[in-house]
């Protein structure tokens, strides 16, 4: 399977609480609900089309407990791709403490997650979507699990709450697969991840200038 990112971001890198005001206030965070006034037509089409193709899902603890609180609760609107890939697909969440998930069809990795991850990539052909999950995120890419990365990066600075990178980590080369903009100037990019970036040598740009 390909393994997918999928985040929305502001411009300064933050994806928490995105939903809605009280969906995540870990850290004294107050600024949530902050995607809803900036999304338009384009962009829930965009992502009614990632969830459409989507094989399964992989979760962090924290966002899978905000979509099965949610997204696994709700009734059958009918028309709606995102409830039906994600209450009709297999759902995995990374924990060590979830024991008895209630959403439907969901296996718990609490073992060796990069041995398990693998397995699931090698399993079966398809796309294995992530969304959300920054921690998550940053630890398969650390791991060097990612394919491909969507970010959705939202015309807001919150200055406050969670980002997605942190400020030490992985360093990460990017090709740009793809980019759009959306009306209401979400910006849309795909990229693949292609291994450690290439720095200048100072030594021989000096010894250009010379």
């Amino acid at each position: 399977m390909k393994l997918t990112t999928v985040t929305m971001v502001t411009l300064d890198g933050v994806l928490q609480g995105l939903g809605g005001a009280d969906e995540d206030r870990s850290g004294g965070f107050e600024r949530g609900g902050w995607i809803t006034p900036m999304f338009d037509e384009e962009g829930g089409r965009f992502l009614n089309e990632v969830y459409a193709r989507a094989d399964a899902f992989l979760f962090g603890r924290r966002t899978y407990d905000i979509f099965a609180a949610s997204w696994g609760t709700w009734a059958d609107p009918g028309d709606n791709p995102v409830w039906t890939a994600l209450n009709n697909r297999p759902k995995y969440v990374a924990s060590r403490s979830l024991t008895d998930p209630k959403w439907t069809d969901t296996t718990v990795l609490s073992g060796d997650l990069a041995a398990a991850v693998r397995e699931l990539k090698d399993s079966r052909d398809g796309e294995l979507q992530v969304h959300g999950s920054g921690a998550l995120v940053r630890w398969l890419l650390e791991n060097d699990l990612v394919d491909e990365i969507t970010l959705l990066v939202c015309p807001i600075i919150l200055g406050q709450g969670t980002r997605l990178f942190a400020d030490s980590g992985p360093d990460v080369a990017l090709d740009l697969l793809d980019t759009r903009t959306t009306p209401s100037g979400v910006t849309i990019q795909v990229f693949r991840p292609k291994g450690r970036p290439r720095y200048e040598d100072a030594t021989t740009e000096s010894t250009r200038a010379r």
